[in-house]
């Protein structure tokens, strides 16, 4: 017999979806073009740098065949700028996600910069602009990866899994000592999941209440889904219960006003009136 599933994805599948997000590492050695699902990944050459998934990278540091770079939104300069971001100058909301990228025209080469150049490479230097479709450029988290092409002071969507997996196998390879990057990551977890428990006061207004999650990492959803979606249920449950109430009370308000006025006119017909 078959367990019944929570609804949405696990925090395990979520950190193994995760697994999948380019890293930029820089080889030690020499490696062929591998054929993966996802397309074929480059040719390794020492010392140029290369991105590949981030199971492949953390498979090649534990063999000592590569080191990975760490993205520039660990660096703790980075770290510290977000933690400020949320405690300081914004303390109701979340730190904004990556800006989604943008790219040159090919009739126009040099006039926009992409923050993905890894995504469309191949298609946008060999089609006309009348040939490229323009709903391929996505923002967040529905890009190909959006953790190696993050800029500094920008949290990507698998943030918290991708920097896990690196400070627990290649925690030599971070720009300061692992404790120092863990402790500032530990503080912008709490910061965060303490502005999450309390953004949810804003549910008790029934009827105009929202709740934004711009800025949520995929974990930080999986870890509070349950505790989120009870809520919303439980509210919801309330404000309904709530409305029934108000209209039965309108109803026997407007029997009763029914009543009262046959009552006028018995009354007035025993009088003679």
């Amino acid at each position: 017999m078959a367990l019944p599933l929570p609804p949405g994805l696990t925090q395990n599948e979520v950190a193994f979806l995760a697994e999948m997000e380019m890293v930029t590492v820089v080889p030690r050695q020499r490696l062929d073009s591998i054929d993966l699902l996802g397309g074929k990944t480059p040719q390794l050459r020492p010392p140029h740098r290369a991105q590949l998934p981030l199971w492949l990278a953390l498979l090649l540091k534990k063999q000592r065949r590569a080191n990975i770079v760490p993205p520039a939104w660990m660096h703790p300069a980075s770290l510290a700028e977000i933690i400020h971001r949320e405690t300081k100058e914004d303390p109701e909301a979340f730190s904004p996600p990556p800006p989604p990228p943008s790219r040159a025209l090919y009739s126009q080469p040099g006039t926009a910069r992409r923050l993905n150049p890894s995504y469309l490479d191949d298609f946008t230097q060999t089609q006309p602009d009348s040939q490229q479709d323009p709903n391929s450029i996505l923002s967040p988290p529905f890009l190909p990866s959006n953790v190696a092409e993050s800029p500094a002071g920008y949290l990507p969507y698998h943030w918290l899994e991708v920097a896990e997996a690196l400070l627990t196998h290649a925690g030599d390879d971070m720009p300061a000592p692992a404790g120092e990057v863990r402790s500032l990551l530990r503080d912008l977890v709490e910061v965060r999941a303490a502005k999450m428990r309390s953004s949810t006061s804003a549910l008790e207004g029934f009827g105009d209440a929202w709740l934004t999650l711009r800025g949520v990492g995929a974990m930080e959803l999986a870890e509070n889904r349950a505790f989120l979606a009870g809520l919303v249920d439980g509210v919801r449950k309330i404000g309904a219960s709530a409305e029934a109430t108000r209209r039965e009370e309108e109803e026997e308000a407007r029997r009763g006003g029914d009543y009262g006025g046959d009552g006028d006119e018995d009354s007035d017909e025993d009088m003679g009136l």
